[in-house]
């Protein structure tokens, strides 16, 4: 712990949130004398508004993840001086992100609020993770918001949100390396406790705004505009971590580790199809769409 925590201080590199905000475009709403928020004040799709809104919410509950990690990691020494550092860090994405869409007027100001107090009451509780179970999720969970916020931004179209996207993105990274790194000393510790914890939290994985209202919604929309869908989980996120780990190719388990292992290979071959169903849909769909749009656009030579 002590060894990783040195080494993301010496790599981590400071920012600032206000740095990335277009300052010059804000303007007071109605309660200073203004004008408050409509629809064409918006230049972002409806995709980049659901993935920015599902984005920023998931970040506002950062109350909630601290009290998870610091529950588990205590607050002495380095695994309290990381809670410290690590909620310190990701509270920035929440500020940058906020500043941007109330100056620029990317969404309503108003149901933003509203779904942040409605999301920030309800919280977020991970169940009875142990600590190992724990530092194993936030090695998927990190870099999968770590690709969900570089793709947002690239979805944008707007070259201010995307250099936001992408800054916030390095945090993410450099947050996964720290927990991947925890889990890699767990397997050389106890293995069959670390491939336990490994198994269970990929399959039972899910993102910690899963329980925010709307977010089937927004996830859908999210996965067909490719931002973030279970190819990209697959590919992107999952199994780079674990051959990372050697996972599949380890010789130090016991019968545990190995009945762990054996579920998880299963459950990623069956989520390998699952994801090239859902490109292929994904695919037809899209094709039905431009068809559709190259016959409005044909004129209609007999009228």
């Amino acid at each position: 712990m002590a060894e990783n925590l040195d080494r993301h201080l010496g790599m981590a590199q400071e920012w600032h949130p206000h740095d990335y905000i277009p300052w010059s475009e804000g303007r007071d709403f109605a309660f200073l004398g203004g004008e408050d928020w409509a629809p064409e004040q918006s230049r972002l799709s409806e995709t980049a508004k659901a993935a920015m809104i599902t984005n920023l919410l998931t970040e506002d509950n950062l109350p909630s993840y601290h009290r998870e990690i610091a529950a588990r990691f205590g607050r002495d020494g380095a695994w309290g001086t990381w809670v410290g550092r690590w909620t310190a860090e990701e509270n920035r994405h929440g500020i940058v992100m906020r500043d941007y869409l109330v100056v620029t007027r990317g969404v309503d100001p108003v149901e933003l609020e509203r779904a942040r107090m409605a999301y920030m009451t309800s919280g977020y509780e991970s169940g009875d993770k142990t600590l190992l179970q724990a530092v194993a999720y936030v090695s998927f969970q990190e870099l999968a918001t770590r690709v969900s916020h570089r793709n947002t931004g690239k979805v944008t179209r707007d070259p201010v949100a995307d250099r936001m996207l992408a800054r916030i993105s390095k945090d993410e990274n450099l947050h996964m390396v720290f927990y991947r790194n925890l889990v890699a000393a767990a397997l050389e510790i106890a293995p069959d406790e670390a491939m336990r914890a490994i198994a269970d939290e990929v399959i039972g994985f899910e993102m910690p705004g899963a329980t925010m209202t709307g977010f089937r919604r927004n996830s859908m929309i999210i996965a067909r505009a490719g931002i973030y869908d279970l190819r990209l989980h697959h590919e992107d996120v999952l199994m780079p971590i674990l051959r990372h780990w050697d996972v599949f190719d380890r010789t130090d388990l016991g019968a545990v580790g190995e009945q762990a292992r054996e579920e998880l290979a299963t459950f990623l071959q069956d989520l390998d199809t699952q994801a090239a169903r859902f490109v292929e849909r994904r695919s037809e769909q899209r094709a039905r769409a431009a068809a559709r749009a190259d016959s409005d656009a044909t004129p209609d030579i007999a009228s």
